[in-house]
């Protein structure tokens, strides 16, 4: 099957969409898929490398500021571009520049090594002057040293003897992209970043810069090597770049190798000493060596979280680039999340969302649960400033987290569909208690889940209050946008009661099993016994509205008696309404751009019987537009769940292939990083069926029937299985571990090693 994402093309729009396909990234450093010799200077190009996490602090301009707006967001930079290589073909006085749009590109291909972990361009090319060559472009950002974006380049002649000149640049003058025309993307294009260091030593190329405000650093240490003896070496600087030029008579195949070296203030006290410190250890692996080290890394990688599609090369093509790329852009030091476009570019600033928890969190908890309990110390580490934002928002207690952020603190102006999404709290919480459920790990829940389970309980208590016997919460917003500042949103209500739930059982399990633990954290953030008993009370009264004529879950209070937004006098081009009508509009109408109730009826499928997420179902989808790209896959999960298996399916086709085939239409501007992670849960936890609960694994396997089978592979509290569904039948096999209490179609069944799972399909 595919381990290779191939192109061939050469036109500027491709080549635009492919600086996100191709980008490298290992969860530190991104590196987008630009050529190496550029495009043409009228092309709308995003040239860019990012550090996660790496930012600036600029203000946010109100006509009217009210108490309690966010003065200031941070905002992902653009650092050094350590990408160029020209390759100049030719004499001195009529030089050729090798690149797709100059001389005859007589072959070329370009390919994502999904399994090898490194993007490769190969481009046969014959210039004006008739000098022919072969050139083959490898790059890798690496696993094994976290720091090193590696480039190494082949020119193999084809005509003999031909005058090449190579300039290898590091460059400190650059600008994140901006189009003040889509609110996805920034508006401003200001350079926040100034050169602080810039030689040229026997160590290599070093370019430092300084954030204008947050007075972060950052360092690109570059070195070149090639392997002619007859190639003579120059160094030239300027006050923005540094050059490392070449010249040579190319006979016979060399080769070129750069190594860059990339970090930052937050992780380095003296980035200097530290990149010429990894440069050296570095030095002792070849590309090669290095190489493997990348490919060990990707092959335990595939090992625990493969997803083979039996039936489908297109597919499966798709869920091995959704998932490589979610490596490349995961934070893997408990100090950085996962960013809504990941590494692969700047929309939205580098914010994390609420789409770390609930769309991608999953997929790592169930097959990487290291990494996924590094994305979980990440929350843990910005707890202080989701307090200091409840305090801020007028609560007594409690945790309120940012709806995006980078260190901590709000960064959404926009507050009825920001900050007004209560709701990430609880999703916060939900993503530890599903840890903790997938992999039994109580110390982790001791030092990290229970504090922020019930911080983040407090915060309802708070929000919310009693009305007739029943826990309401007021004034919120849902995940549809479209629909802003409402009382009792279904989705929040359900996984605040989650939330509240889930606090005092891993309190009490806490305070059983550690009485000083809990006694000393009791004292930390000064619990009161009656608190346990008030987040019980909430949680057993907790109003969650339904509508009995329509056999529903209302989305809020009054959703059911707003107008339904005229979808057949919409014109197509008007689609995403965001882009086209003025909030107040949208919101004055029964129309959701994503799955709310329906993708709360998903997580927390228990408190609904069949019937009411059926119809429920059904109603939100005559009404939902899926102007967001984290909509389908629940309606994809959803209709595999209520039994429409065929409707599931092409609710999946919209994800699966959402960037490899630009179905948005903005993919050059970054990858849809949550959309990626819905395409997993399709498969695993839509036709699958997989839930976790806390008797075991939950499954309700059903087979497109485009499929001929699926298969892949989970991790259950230390144990892994693999788990696949053919035409003969689902079948579960325990690879490593002891026994494994499963639930298939409510069914209860163990299984060991001895003893793996088969049953025929219905």
């Amino acid at each position: 099957m595919s381990w290779k994402v191939q192109s061939n093309a050469t036109d500027i729009d491709t080549l635009l969409l492919e600086e996100s396909l191709f980008f490298n990234g290992n969860g530190y450093i991104g590196i987008r898929g630009n050529l190496e010799e550029g495009l043409p200077n009228d092309a709308k190009t995003i040239r860019g490398s990012y550090i996660n996490g790496f930012h600036d602090i600029v203000d946010i301009p109100y006509g009217e500021k009210l108490y309690a707006f966010p003065e200031n967001q941070q905002k992902l930079l653009n650092i050094m571009d350590a990408q160029g290589i020209e390759i100049w073909i030719g004499e001195d006085n009529q030089r050729e520049k090798l690149s797709l749009h100059s001389g005859e590109v007589l072959d070329y291909t370009r390919i994502l090594h999904l399994d090898k972990g490194m993007t490769e361009r190969i481009l046969h090319w014959k210039s004006t002057k008739g000098y022919e060559l072969k050139v083959n472009f490898k790059r890798l950002v690496s696993f094994h040293t976290r720091e090193l974006f590696h480039q190494f380049i082949t020119l193999t002649p084809v005509s003999m003897n031909i005058p090449i000149q190579i300039i290898s640049s590091v460059n400190g003058e650059v600008r994140n992209f901006a189009d003040k025309d889509d609110p996805r993307v920034s508006s401003d294009d200001e350079n926040r970043l100034t050169i602080t260091n810039l030689s040229w030593t026997h160590e290599g190329s070093l370019v430092e810069v300084q954030t204008k405000a947050s007075k972060l650093r950052a360092a690109a240490l570059s070195t070149v090597t090639v392997s002619s003896n007859s190639v003579s070496y120059r160094y030239e600087m300027n006050k923005l770049s540094v050059q490392t030029i070449m010249d040579m008579i190319l006979s016979e195949e060399i080769t070129l190798d750069k190594r860059t070296f990339i970090a930052d203030s937050t992780r380095y006290e003296n980035l200097q000493e530290s990149l010429f410190s990894i440069k050296n250890r570095t030095a002792l692996f070849s590309f090669s060596e290095l190489m493997n080290l990348q490919q060990d890394y990707l092959t335990t990688f595939w090992g625990k979280t493969d997803v083979t599609i039996d039936g489908d090369d297109k597919i499966q093509e798709a869920i091995r680039f959704n998932l490589y790329h979610l490596l490349q852009s995961a934070g893997q030091d408990g100090k950085t999340s996962i960013a809504a476009k990941g590494l692969s570019g700047e929309g939205y600033e580098g914010h994390y969302f609420w789409d770390t928890e609930i769309y991608l969190l999953p997929m790592f908890t169930m097959t990487n649960p290291d990494l996924a309990r590094k994305l979980l110390q990440y929350r843990y580490s910005i707890l202080d400033s989701a307090r200091e934002r409840a305090i801020e928002m007028g609560h007594k207690k409690g945790a309120l987290y940012p709806w995006r952020t980078i260190t901590g603190t709000e960064c959404s102006s926009y507050y009825p569909a920001g900050t007004a999404q209560y709701h990430i709290s609880a999703d916060i919480a939900y993503s530890y208690v599903q840890y903790y459920l997938a992999t039994n790990d109580k110390s982790f829940l001791k030092e990290f889940g229970t504090e922020v389970l019930l911080e983040t309980a407090r915060l309802w208590i708070e929000v919310g209050h009693f009305y007739n016997g029943e826990f309401r919460i007021d004034t919120v917003t849902g995940p549809d946008e479209y629909t802003a500042i409402v009382n009792n949103n279904y989705y929040t209500n359900v996984m605040a009661k989650y939330n509240l739930h889930w606090a005092c059982k891993i309190a009490r399990l806490v305070q059983n099993e550690d009485p000083m633990h809990w006694k000393a954290l009791k004292s930390k953030l000064s619990l009161e016994e009656f608190e346990l008993e008030e987040f019980q009370s909430a949680a057993d009264a907790m109003y969650l509205p339904t509508d009995r004529t329509l056999n529903i879950n209302p989305q809020d209070d009054t959703f059911l008696q707003k107008e339904i937004w005229d979808f057949e006098g919409t014109p197509a081009e008007h689609y995403p309404l965001l882009l086209h009508y003025h909030p107040l509009t949208i919101y004055r109408y029964q129309v959701c751009k994503q799955a709310d109730t329906v993708l709360a009826h998903f997580l927390v499928e228990d408190e609904q019987p069949e019937d009411i997420m059926k119809d429920s179902y059904n109603y939100y989808e005559t009404i939902t537009t899926h102007d967001s790209s984290l909509s389908s896959c629940v309606f994809s999960m959803m209709g595999a769940r209520v039994g429409y298996v065929d409707k599931a399916y092409d609710y999946f086709l919209e994800t699966a292939r959402l960037d490899l085939d630009n179905i948005q239409g903005n993919t050059k501007d970054g990858l849809h990083m949550a959309n990626m992670g819905g395409t997993w849960m399709a498969i695993v936890a839509g036709f699958a069926g997989l839930r976790l609960k806390e008797d075991g694994l939950y499954f309700r396997p059903q087979l497109p029937k485009q499929w001929k089978g699926y298969t892949f592979h989970i991790q259950y509290q230390d144990q892994l299985l693999q788990v696949s569904n053919h035409s003969d039948g689902f079948k579960v096999k325990l690879l490593s571990g002891g026994q494994v209490n499963l639930h298939i179609w409510d069914k209860r069944y163990i299984i060991s090693a001895e003893n793996p799972l088969v049953i025929t399909n219905r």
